[in-house]
C-alpha cells in the first residue's frame, strides 16, 4: 500500500518538516509540496494523490475554501488539515467536507504520528478483504462494540483499537510463530509498534512468547496466539 501525498503549506520550512516526518512511514510517498491554493489545485489535477496535508491560511485563498472544489473534482482524496486556526466555523466546515483529521499548530510530533498512524490503519482496513459488517464499520469510526463493558474498552496509551484488531487477526491466521519484524510487515507498521502490541497482548494473556535460537545462535522472541 503506497499513499501518494501532497503537502499544501505556505511556510516552506514547515512543509519540509512535514515531509521529513512523513518519511518515517514507508507507506507514504510525498509527490509534491505547494505554497498556495492555486498551485495546490494544479498539482492535485496533475498528480491525483491519495492524501492531501492541507493548511488553512494560504496567501491567495483559505484551505477550507478549497474543500468544495476538491470534493467536486477529487471525491476520493483524503484530507488532513494542519493549521494554526482556532476558528470553530472553519473547523465545522472541514468536518462537513469529510476531512480525516484536524491538527492545531504547533503540532507535537507524537500527535502528528498518531494521526498518520490512525489514517494508515483505516486505509489498510478499507483495502482489506474484511467483510463490511457492523464490527468493520465500528472499527472505521473507532467505536467499540456495544457488547463490551466500559472497563473492557479502556486501552493503555499507545494501543489503538484498529491496530490491535489487525494484530489479533494476523496472530489468529498464522500457522507459525511470528517475530515482531514479521508482524510489522503484515500490519504495515514499525517493528517497535508491532512489539508494543504483542507485549500488550501477552499482558492480557491473549498471546505468548517463546525464545527461538537461529542458525547463528542469536535468540529471538517469537509470538503466537493463546487459545
Amino acid at each position: 500500500m503506497i499513499i501518494r501525498t501532497v503537502i499544501a503549506e505556505d511556510d516552506f520550512r514547515v512543509a519540509d518538516i512535514h515531509e521529513k516526518f512523513l518519511g518515517n512511514f514507508k507507506e507514504i510517498q510525498v509527490v509534491a509540496k505547494t505554497l498556495n491554493a492555486k498551485d495546490t489545485l494544479d498539482i492535485l489535477r496533475k498528480e491525483k494523490p491519495n492524501l492531501l496535508i492541507l493548511d488553512v491560511y494560504m496567501p491567495d485563498q483559505l484551505g477550507t475554501d478549497l474543500l468544495p472544489i476538491i470534493r467536486q473534482e477529487f471525491p476520493e482524496i483524503d484530507i488532513i488539515m494542519v493549521t494554526a486556526t482556532t476558528d470553530k466555523k472553519l473547523f465545522e466546515k472541514a468536518l462537513h467536507y469529510g476531512v480525516e483529521g484536524f491538527l492545531i499548530k504547533p503540532v507535537k510530533m507524537e500527535r502528528f504520528y498518531q494521526s498518520i498512524e490512525e489514517y494508515l490503519n483505516k486505509a489498510g482496513l478499507m483495502q482489506s478483504n474484511q467483510e463490511v459488517d457492523q464490527e468493520f464499520v465500528d472499527l472505521i469510526y473507532k467505536k467499540p462494540p456495544l457488547s463490551k463493558k466500559k472497563e473492557e474498552i479502556l486501552l493503555p496509551k499507545g494501543i489503538d483499537e484498529i491496530t490491535l484488531t489487525k494484530v489479533r487477526k494476523v496472530l489468529e491466521d498464522s500457522q507459525e510463530l511470528l517475530s515482531a519484524e514479521q508482524l510489522s510487515v503484515q500490519i504495515g507498521a514499525s517493528r517497535t509498534t508491532a512489539r508494543r502490541y504483542l507485549e500488550y497482548l501477552i499482558s492480557v494473556k491473549e498471546c505468548k512468547a517463546e525464545v527461538v535460537y537461529g542458525a547463528i545462535g542469536r535468540p529471538e522472541r517469537r509470538y503466537s496466539k493463546v487459545y
